[in-house]
């Protein structure tokens, strides 16, 4: 009687023991000083889509209406895109026969260093080097009111203007004292308007804008292109205290000019990395892993592609689920199943484009659950087998 009352003690004592977290070596967490509150009474449900064809359809049109707009632009077109003059540009002014009115060809001058430029050399110089704290050329500097200085005319408006408008306002000024004036008016230095690009580009700083349009394109490859990180894909512009994302690679991939934006002068391009750009793959895969985006498009059969594929031995076919918007919509995301032992299933696989922190999850057979639940539980089945021999 006392042999029969004592083994089941044992055996409960000695499992305890083995399962007690202060008795065994190792890492382990301490949670007697833990309490977890608001936990929810009843789990919540979430209703999950099957993927099919007009499912992705639906959700390809989705994508299109929720589409940000695109910035206004002052020119309908880079054709009829002018250049007007502002305070701090440099102008050279000709007028022909009157080299005393003639801006001095010769003359150099000096930055404060040891820099000096020929007003020849100022235009052989590229437009893209025409900065502030570089060689300025020798010429008009147009003042903080808007105003150049010209002799017989005094104090003279120009900002604003154009050039040919500043040419034929110095040409009726001049009408007194010349004869049927000719003159030329150009732009030697642009200094008054400029741009800023930030982010993954070699040469990231400010670019002037000149009489040549500057459009998006054009100011990442004049910053030196974009870095292997980068993502042309979500560049952002700020303009008048708002923010567009732009497409830059959507002129070349699928030629829509329309994200190639013309640039104005406060404009900020920032060309961010593609951290924001990944999608997530975990459940029943070879490699569970972080996935980026591929120039901004990524099928459910990229991303399991790029995971090793779903384990054959572990994985339930029926159940590959993408969970969006846990990053925005946490309480509320949108779920879809995809069912890979359907015919159409591959078809749909890379037709279904996944979208940044998106969740790839692929399910576990119900055998390989009850198999592991075996794996767990037996360890403690031979723990008190051995435990009943002992005692005997």
């Amino acid at each position: 009687m006392t042999r029969r009352f004592l083994l089941p003690v044992l055996t409960a004592g000695f499992v305890s023991w083995l399962t007690a977290c202060s008795a065994l070596p190792g890492y382990s967490l301490d949670r007697s000083h833990m309490h977890e509150v608001n936990q929810p009474a009843n789990e919540e449900m979430y209703d999950v889509h099957r993927i099919t064809a007009q499912v992705i359809a639906e959700l390809a049109a989705k994508v299109a209406q929720t589409q940000q707009p695109l910035p206004e632009s002052r020119f309908s077109s880079a054709s009829q895109y002018v250049y007007h003059i502002g305070p701090q540009d440099i102008l050279g002014i000709t007028v022909w026969d009157h080299p005393e009115l003639t801006t001095p060809q010769g003359t150099t001058f000096s930055t404060g260093g040891n820099t000096t430029q020929t007003i020849a050399g100022a235009l052989a110089q590229p437009y893209t080097t025409a900065l502030p704290g570089q060689a300025d050329p020798y010429g008009q500097t147009v003042a903080a009111d808007g105003t150049i200085f010209f002799p017989f005319v005094g104090r003279v408006h120009v900002a604003g203007k154009t050039p040919q408008q500043v040419r034929d306002q110095l040409a009726a000024a001049l009408e007194p004292y010349l004869h049927k004036p000719q003159l030329d008016v150009r732009v030697l230095a642009y200094r008054s308007q400029r741009v800023q690009v930030t982010g993954d580009v070699k040469s990231p700083g400010p670019l002037a804008i000149t009489d040549v349009p500057l459009t998006l394109v054009d100011a990442i490859t004049r910053s030196g292109g974009s870095t292997d990180n980068a993502d042309l894909q979500r560049v952002r512009l700020m303009r008048h205290g708002r923010f567009y994302q732009l497409d830059a690679n959507g002129l070349l991939d699928r030629g829509d000019i329309s994200q190639d934006v013309m640039l104005e002068d406060g404009d900020i391009i920032n060309v961010p990395d593609r951290s924001d750009s990944r999608v997530f793959v975990l459940g029943e895969v070879k490699v569970p892993t972080a996935v980026q985006l591929i120039r901004g498009s990524l099928t459910i059969a990229d991303s399991l592609t790029s995971a090793g594929g779903i384990l054959d031995t572990d994985a339930n076919p029926r159940q590959v689920y993408v969970i969006r918007g846990m990053s925005s919509r946490p309480d509320a995301p949108d779920i879809y199943r995809l069912d890979m032992t359907q015919p159409d299933a591959l078809l749909l696989s890379t037709q279904f484009r996944l979208q940044p922190f998106d969740v790839v999850y692929v399910g576990t057979a119900s055998a390989v659950q009850f198999n592991r639940l075996i794996q767990q539980v037996l360890p403690t089945l031979e723990t008190i087998v051995l435990t009943r021999q002992l005692t005997r």
